[in-house]
């Protein structure tokens, strides 16, 4: 059959089972768009193609899918940049597609061209410059083979514009790939197993370190078994957080920066660290050398890159974490470890998260905590960056993955409301949150007409302080209250904002109007609904690590 590389790109893409695609329109992408006219996969029309990639990525995190945005050349193709790079830090799995200027106009300085190829190269997993239409079917095969396998990440599909219009003879999309030089190790070595188990029968103090890396496996329920097994405590990154059940008796919540009293001196007391999809990274372990200083090190991870990266590692297992977990669940025998459980609900009972709920000031946790009795735990929520961002880590219990979706390793302000937006088109009958900050949510806040436009019910909770919170936390703490350009007295009024895009508004300013207005919203389901919490102005999430400090140099809540 005669068909245009539009054409192609779209075939392929069904035959991938996209179903939802995000993106915006442009001059160097039009032949794409006009393909796509006549295509089964819904694209929503995002305002901003930044939003277009979050949306993806929130999309990817929630379903375990690769999400897929869309841009024209140049200036649209680099809005996608800083979501692809929160895609590239967390390790989720995206097909990026950007239309490009003809091949005859590359390297000319034409109107509306950037190198996107050379601007990704440092946060793609791979990347693509299609110069040819009959390289486009094999390229799309591998690009998703690629996003979704081993150690997932993003990749980006550049398709110059004569590409896009080329008819060729297309005999079918691929039924297979195989790229002789990618090949991800998904077995772990069954000696290491085993040394990993002897090591796991001798340890007296065993804490089990777990991150993003098990909820991308699908391997929840057997961290949940091996923890079981061993009677090991568990302690979660910020990205892990859904791995293992928040309400279980052997969760620690958190550990780090921010982390519970009992996860960090957990950790530091270990005589056994098992880091279970984790990457060390520098707000989990402050201090390098007093993390863990006396705890031999298991760590299991599919990627070998990360594996003694920034701590060494006495027992490496290279392998998919669900097929490790389950060889290591054969290999063990079951462990109690009372004395040391007895100790860590000693920690918990006696530093417990908490925060001071003083009678005619509305908490920010408050408000978290609300949300979290009235969902019962079980909606999606994401977050913008921030205190938001830390308070809905340590006052949402997370029992299930795929349920929190924040921007972990790059901190990107502006990714919880489009993340939404992604989740919720993947989602339609779940209740999406997003925890949003006065300052994050005015990065992105034009897709309220996405989620207006595409009726889309998605939940926007702005913990309203009239400030960079987190940076303003700093600035108290560290800088000596010189509270330089953290101030948002210019702040709009949200829920006429709200209003004036066609999406619900609500004002709370009291404790006694959040649970009313968290129902309210929950009741409305063909549009957006804010919700303008006026909290405290000076909150701070407690406790906090300063940075470089060891992780049990805790500064507490007064």
């Amino acid at each position: 059959m005669l068909m245009s590389g539009s054409e192609i790109l779209l075939d392929a893409l069904e035959k991938e089972g996209v179903e939802v695609m995000f993106g915006f329109p442009g001059g160097a992408i039009l032949p794409v768009y006009d393909a796509i006219y006549d295509s089964k996969i819904r694209h929503i029309l995002v305002r901003h193609e930044q939003g277009a990639a979050h949306a993806a990525d929130g999309y990817a995190r929630s379903t375990g899918k690769v999400g897929v945005c869309i841009a024209t050349s140049g200036p649209g193709a680099t809005n996608l940049v800083t979501g692809i790079a929160t895609a590239y830090m967390d390790s989720i799995p995206m097909v990026a597609i950007t239309g490009q200027v003809g091949t005859d106009l590359l390297g000319n300085d034409s109107f509306q061209e950037a190198d996107i190829f050379g601007i990704t190269i440092p946060i793609t997993k791979y990347n693509y410059l299609v110069k040819k239409v009959e390289d486009l079917p094999g390229i799309i095969k591998e690009a998703f083979y690629i996003a979704r396998t081993g150690r997932p990440g993003p990749v980006l599909i550049d398709i110059p514009k004569n590409v896009q219009v080329a008819k060729i003879e297309y005999d079918g999309y691929p039924k297979e790939i195989s790229i002789s030089s990618y090949n991800p190790t998904i077995k772990g070595n069954p000696r290491q197993i085993k040394l990993a188990a002897e090591a796991i029968s001798k340890a007296e103090r065993p804490v089990i370190y777990a991150g993003g890396g098990v909820i991308i496996s699908g391997a929840a329920d057997e961290l949940k078994q091996f923890a079981e097994k061993i009677e090991a405590p568990v302690t979660m990154t910020l990205m892990g957080l859904g791995g293992f059940p928040g309400t279980h008796i052997l969760s620690m919540g958190m550990l780090g920066m921010h982390g519970t009293h009992a996860a960090n001196h957990a950790v530091t007391e270990s005589d056994l660290l098992i880091a279970i999809g984790a990457r060390f990274d520098d707000r989990v372990t402050g201090k390098l050398s007093a993390f863990a200083p006396n705890a031999k090190v298991i760590h299991i991870d599919i990627d070998p890159a990360e594996i003694g990266k920034r701590k060494k590692a006495d027992i490496p297992i290279v392998g998919d974490i669900k097929q490790v977990l389950q060889s290591l669940i054969k290999e063990i025998k079951t462990k109690s470890h009372s004395d040391w459980a007895k100790r860590i609900e000693n920690w918990k009972a006696k530093h417990p998260l908490t925060y001071k709920n003083e009678k005619g000031k509305l908490k920010p946790q408050f408000v978290i905590e609300k949300i979290y009795e009235v969902t019962k735990g079980d909606a999606i929520i994401t977050t913008e960056v921030g205190q938001n961002q830390m308070w809905a880590a340590q006052y949402y219990k997370f029992d299930k993955p795929r349920k929190f979706l924040t921007s972990g390793g790059l901190g990107t302000m502006g990714y919880g409301f489009p993340a939404a937006i992604g989740a919720q088109a993947a989602n339609p009958g779940k209740v999406v949150f997003d925890i949003a900050g006065d300052g994050s949510i005015q990065m992105n806040i034009q897709e309220l007409g996405t989620a207006v436009c595409s009726k889309l019910p998605v939940k926007i909770a702005i913990l309203n302080n009239f400030n960079l919170g987190m940076v303003r936390q700093w600035q108290e703490l560290f800088f000596n209250k010189r509270y330089s350009n953290t101030c948002l007295s210019g702040n709009p009024d949200f829920v006429a904002l709200a209003k004036a895009y066609g999406a619900h508004g609500i004002l709370v300013k009291k404790q006694e109007e959040v649970i009313p207005a968290i129902k309210e919203a929950m009741k409305i389901n063909d549009r957006p609904t804010i919700i303008d919490f006026r909290v405290e102005p000076e909150e701070n999430v407690f406790p906090m690590v300063p940075a470089g400090a060891a992780i049990t140099d805790m500064i507490q809540l007064a």
